[in-house]
């Protein structure tokens, strides 16, 4: 349950900051925060990760559906065994289901967070949460790798 409540967070933070920013700024607006390092920029990304895959609103949404159903098997066998691999997937399962909402309701993914100074593709809080899970799940396969030498 505990894992499921943390996707709900990551998926309302999620929204609630892209409801702000397309209420509140204006398409490509953008406001330095950190004068050439960190930027608010309102944009709106039709693609995946970097822009890729412009206008396949229909693959994305088929491709989360089978993800995020993925994800939930995986959280109901994994729970409590392994929480390490369950608070990873359900970082990933927050973040996709932000995004999706995204696609379903407008086909577009609104991104805000800019950082400027190494001229990064914008991104938004699904976006951290997804990497940041994806990062965790890494982390977990390497240091069991590790155990099982």
């Amino acid at each position: 349950m505990l894992y499921y409540l943390i996707a709900a967070v990551i998926i309302a933070l999620d929204q609630f900051t892209k409801f702000l920013v397309v209420k509140y700024m204006e398409l490509g607006e953008s406001i330095p925060l950190i004068a050439d390092v960190f930027h608010l920029t309102s944009h709106r990304n039709m693609g995946a990760a970097f822009g890729i895959l412009q206008n396949q609103r229909w693959f994305f949404i088929v491709i989360t559906t089978v993800v995020v159903i993925g994800i939930v098997i995986s959280l109901i066998r994994l729970g409590k065994k392994q929480p390490r691999a369950s608070l990873a997937l359900s970082l990933v399962l927050g973040g996709a289901v932000g995004n999706f909402i995204d696609r379903a309701m407008s086909g577009q993914v609104v991104d805000f967070l800019n950082f400027t100074l190494i001229n990064f593709p914008i991104f938004n809080v699904a976006d951290m949460a997804i990497t940041i899970g994806v990062g965790i799940l890494l982390l977990d396969v390497f240091l069991d790798g590790k155990k099982n030498r």
